[in-house]
């Protein structure tokens, strides 16, 4: 561990004011942890049974609870008090990463806890069809990337201690044209957790999640009597588990994206890994890293790929821009292939590389005009992952980098050239 990392290490105990709400938040933590020793002995049948009928009956209820707002297909409304939300959002974030690091070891307000950052090489597919051929899948090519995988955050904890969710981060390079944001020139973020829809609905569900989280008391945003948001939470549950190793699960973009003008699409990772790995130890407690392992023992002897797929929007109602707690229905819109996701075997795992994940700023509107966020929390993130980095930064004394590819790391195979440099 770091010297003098600042208290953001393991569980806070809750906050809220509340007695009774702190000693109960306590006994639903337990309740939590030990079901997590326990998941992995039923939870491949349940989901192999019950996971999707469930999805989709969870989201007919919360479909029966929204209004239909007449949009057409990608198209955007600003919600009401949506900047004011968006402060408070980054308020409250800043008030907690001040509480938990300090100056110098700041971490990332979510998705905190690097399991790890390695090369890749992002392929776009030469069979997709011509509807999807839109920026950076306008045409066949290989790309190089620099892909991080993380917990949940804002703490880090042991990876037993988690929620049982994961994300990715993937920076791809060399990538040509005018992008969003103007602080990296040629790079392409595209980011993914572990459930398929979003922890919030919209900001102004956003706004109360972190003010819960600030208490260190996040379950009592979804078990809130005055607004509950327990629809949400089952969908939550269904897809977050004892998860295995980064390599292993799925990624889902959870909030929509241009494919060019008049076309909207979430997007997906899907491991194309036959096997599992085993949780040590349970249901005892295992390593404190044992997900970071996984991944060093995998690479260290194979190359993994993911399947990247599109879902094109084809209901504005049942596939909506706006709310990203709806999961958008397969049946309406199949996931199409569109690239592969490589990574090479490598080792990853140096004191160095690790280190540079803490360098890397990953957001959404590092893209190209024809993949811009759409919706309000895509929105939220422009701004809100610019501050948020910014102090990060501002308070480890350090610079915005953009990587290039050509980053060097004890025991890491090279990148390809990126394309633009290539001749």
């Amino acid at each position: 561990m770091r010297p003098n990392p600042g208290p953001g290490f393991g569980l806070p105990p809750a906050d809220t004011g509340n007695p009774f709400l702190d000693r109960l938040n306590g006994v639903l933590t337990v309740m939590l942890h030990a079901e997590r020793r326990v998941d992995p002995y039923f939870r491949p049948a349940f989901d192999a049974v019950f996971r999707t009928a469930l999805s989709n009956v969870t989201t007919a209820l919360i479909n029966r609870r929204r209004h239909d707002d007449g949009l057409a297909i990608a198209e955007e409304r600003i919600q009401p008090d949506e900047d004011a939300h968006v402060d408070a959002i980054i308020a409250a974030f800043t008030a907690q990463m001040r509480a938990l690091w300090n100056p110098g070891y700041f971490e990332r307000g979510g998705n905190t806890k690097t399991h790890g950052i390695v090369r890749a090489e992002l392929t776009i597919r030469d069979d997709l069809p011509p509807a999807m051929r839109r920026g950076i899948f306008a045409e066949p090519r290989t790309y190089p990337a620099w892909v991080r995988f993380a917990g949940p955050g804002p703490y880090i904890t042991t990876d037993i201690d988690d929620v049982g969710f994961m994300s990715i981060g993937v920076k791809v390079m060399g990538v040509p044209g005018p992008k969003l944001l103007d602080d990296e020139k040629h790079t392409q973020d595209m980011l993914g957790v572990s459930t398929p829809t979003f922890v919030t609905p919209d900001t102004r569900a956003n706004v109360q999640l972190q003010q819960w989280s600030y208490k260190n008391a996040s379950i009592f945003y979804f078990y809130n009597f005055t607004e509950s948001h327990v629809l949400d939470s089952i969908m939550q549950f269904l897809w977050t588990k004892t998860q295995s190793s980064p390599l292993e699960g799925a990624y889902f973009s959870c909030v929509p994206y241009l494919l060019g003008e008049g076309q909207a699409m979430q997007y997906s990772f899907q491991p194309r890994l036959p096997t599992r790995s085993r949780v040590p130890r349970l249901p005892f407690r295992p390593p404190d890293n044992y997900l970071r392992d996984a991944m060093a023992a995998t690479l260290a002897v194979r190359d993994v790929e993911f399947d990247i797929l599109l879902q094109l929007q084809t209901d504005p109602f049942l596939m909506p821009i706006e709310n990203n707690a709806v999961l958008w229905p397969t049946r309406l819109s199949p996931r199409v292939p569109a690239a592969v996701l490589r990574i090479p075997r490598q080792t990853f795992d140096s004191p160095e590389q690790m280190a540079f994940a803490r360098v890397l700023t990953y957001n959404p509107w590092h893209c190209l005009p024809e993949h811009r966020p759409l919706g309000n929390q895509s929105r939220a993130r422009r701004r809100m992952y610019w501050a948020l980095s910014r102090l990060r930064q501002e308070m480890n004394g350090v610079e915005h980098y953009e990587p290039t590819g050509r980053e060097e790391f004890p025991g890491s195979p090279p990148l390809p050239t990126p394309p633009s440099e290539a001749r």
